[in-house]
């Protein structure tokens, strides 16, 4: 038979029509978070559901028993498993028009890790603070699913973005949260039971983004907010609003890029730059009110140079953005401020001899430079050259002054923005319970977020039908400038709601005071916060009734002539002054609140706080500041005592129950 072009083009048309209908046949689909690899929650019935073609039978093949339904309301089918013990791996067949087969699956403990950037800040972040804890992390049992974010304010998601189950190894540990990490290596090497890790969490984003619009009921500000969310044609104008592009037009004006010889030119003579003392921020250097493009540059001699040895930059972190050149080439560039400058050299760019290291900072608002306390050197290999000291500055240009605009509109930080997309697909998996680090993106309404936190407890508990799920949270640590004289501080009204939400039942908080950094919001210390939670956990859901899971937490109060007694629950073995110095960080008052420092020493099991000045005193706060250095209160077993204020109207009132 012959064919001719328009015969040959028509077949090809009706050949191409029924591979379209061919693939448009409903194939059975799992949610993202049933994958190989998945951990599942022992003890507990266990939905596994999906999807498939309109009124499709599905066959489910796990552990030997086989299961059988049929695709119903929006061709969603579901399976309900007997409560199983902890065991794997597992392979579960699920048989439809099509044939899925989920391998090395886990039966043991899951817990939602969620909250804002420290509890994000993965361990590639602290690779070289716990760097034998990463060379050791082989452990297979513990797994690891990471939730990409994705904001969405219209609509409730059915299914998490793209992801995948990891188990832990050196290699892959890296991208692993380190607190959900430490914790989780805690609880299996106690328990020897499989554990898996959702960390569906964000950075900057407030406490309301991550709860349902039911949560929001009888809060009439969220209401209307969540009206005008509803407004397509609102939401779509928000995101329309336009970033200035002043700055970004003034940046290709910088000098250092434009003259004939860049100024991170080995051979460029910095004749006329100014000094600086690296660590430091140019408001604190002669330079006001500058935001723009600065350059700093360094000679430095090396005298020899290990053959082969790894070669990697220190700079600390920087305020906002950088370059670096080190001998006229770029071996750096990083576009923010919080992450920490670690740059890996190219074998043999550096040289004996002289070198020149340049970097251009580019700050935006605020305070630019180099954020000082932090590690500034060049490591070559077992050898390290401090870079601390004297360095040349010159500006390469300045930003005009900014117009205020209106503030930027992100689905991310907006009531239910991220409840709807990485909380609500996750529903429908059991888990053990919920670890929360947040609060920082929340500390400008302290007050409010006393109300916000335990309705987002409330509220996740009544979405996983779990009633009593256990519910455990990291206070906030010590962060900013040292205060010298007793002031106001939203970080510890903060943490104040923190420790009243303990009246919540099945909570717990692990208490942080001591494992900031005054220079970053984000410490590098996530071990200790790992370590607390962990406890925590033993003690309320392991069971493991004898073991002293949280430093000393404030119960009671009672005024005794001129002096308050105060006691705590968590006194575990005893109330310390760690260090065994006298106690600090308590102040007093009377009716005025006008605080002042206050001696403070232990009786038993409680703290007797008083200053002769005061003769009818009327309130007590302990650690109350941004960052209370030497706050020494701990009990024997090494845990310190929140923060906390006492005031005669809280009488025998329990922070704790």
């Amino acid at each position: 038979m012959k064919f001719n072009d328009q015969s040959l083009r028509f077949h090809a048309a009706l050949l191409l029509l029924l591979l379209i209908s061919l693939c448009g046949v409903a194939q059975i689909r799992l949610p993202q978070i049933l994958a190989n690899g998945m951990v599942l929650q022992r003890g507990t019935k266990i939905n596994i559901w999906g999807w498939a073609g309109p009124a499709e039978k599905i066959t489910l093949k796990f552990k030997g028993k086989t299961y059988h339904t049929v695709a119903g309301k929006g061709n969603k089918w579901t399976i309900a498993l007997a409560p199983m013990k902890a065991g794997g791996p597992f392979q579960m067949d699920i048989i439809g028009s099509n044939h899925i087969s989920i391998h090395d699956i886990l039966v043991g403990d899951v817990w939602f890790c969620s909250g804002q950037s420290n509890m994000v800040i993965p361990m590639e972040r602290v690779r070289e603070k716990y760097a034998e804890d990463i060379s050791k992390a082989q452990y297979p049992m513990i797994r690891n699913f990471f939730v990409k974010t994705v904001a969405d304010v219209s609509a409730v998601h059915d299914d998490l973005p793209a992801g995948k189950w990891q188990s832990a190894s050196p290699e892959s540990v890296m991208e692993f949260g380190a607190v959900s990490y430490f914790f989780a290596k805690e609880i299996y090497d106690k328990y020897h039971v499989p554990v898996g890790i959702i960390n569906s969490s964000v950075g900057g984003t407030p406490i309301e983004a991550w709860m349902s619009e039911e949560a929001f009921s009888a809060l009439p500000q969220y209401q209307n907010r969540l009206t005008l969310l509803h407004d397509t044609s609102f939401v779509k104008k928000s995101l329309a609003v336009p970033v200035t592009a002043g700055q970004n037009e003034a940046e290709k004006t910088d000098a250092g890029l434009n003259e004939h010889q860049k100024w991170y030119d080995p051979d460029y003579q910095a004749t006329d730059w100014k000094n600086f003392w690296m660590p430091g921020y140019w408001a604190d250097q002669g330079v006001r009110g500058l935001n723009g493009v600065v350059w700093f540059r360094k000679d430095f001699i090396l005298p020899s140079l290990q053959a082969g040895a790894p070669c990697k930059l220190f700079l600390g972190r920087i305020v906002d953005a950088d370059q670096v050149y080190l001998n006229g080439q770029q071996v750096g560039n990083t576009t923010y401020q919080y992450p920490p400058r670690r740059y890996a050299l190219p074998q043999g760019l550096l040289q004996v001899g002289k070198n020149t290291l340049v970097v251009r900072v580019l700050n935006y608002g605020g305070k630019g430079g180099f954020v000082p306390d932090k590690k500034y050197c060049l490591a070559i290999g077992k050898d390290s050259i401090d870079l601390r000291g004297d360095w040349k500055y010159k500006v390469g240009v300045a930003f005009p002054p900014q117009k205020p605009e209106e503030p930027v509109f992100a689905m991310q930080n907006e009531p239910t923005g991220l409840y709807n997309t990485m909380v609500a697909p996750v529903i429908g998996l059991p888990v053990k319970g919920v670890l929360w680090y947040q609060g920082e993106a929340n500390t400008f309404k302290p007050k409010e977020y006393g109300f916000l936190l335990p309705m987002l407890i409330e509220n996740w508990r009544k979405k996983w039908n779990q009633k009593d799920m256990p519910f455990l949270y990291a206070q906030l640590p010590n962060f900013m400038e040292v205060q010298y004289l007793p002031a106001e501080s939203l970080w510890a009204q903060l943490r104040q709601e923190q420790l009243n939400s303990l009246s919540v039942k099945g909570t717990g908080m692990a208490v942080t005071i001591d494992a900031g950094e005054w220079n970053d919001i984000h410490p590098l210390n996530k071990k200790d916060v790992g370590h607390r939670l962990a406890l925590l956990a033993e003690n309320m859901v392991y069971g493991d009734e004898n073991l002293v899971a949280s430093g000393p937490l404030y119960k009671s109060g009672k005024v005794v002539a001129d002096s308050v007694i105060i006691s705590f629950n968590h006194v575990g073995g005893g109330l310390i002054s760690k260090g065994g110095g006298k106690l600090l960080q308590f102040a007093i008052a009377g009716a005025d609140k006008k605080f002042v420092w206050a001696e403070a020493v232990i009786r038993n099991k409680q703290v007797v706080v008083w200053n002769n000045q005061i003769q009818v005193p009327m309130y007590v706060r302990y650690a109350w500041a941004d960052n209370p250095d030497g706050a020494n209160l701990y009990n024997k077993e090494g845990l310190p005592a929140s923060p906390f204020m006492y005031s005669d109207q809280q009488l025998n009132k329990k922070s704790n129950q």
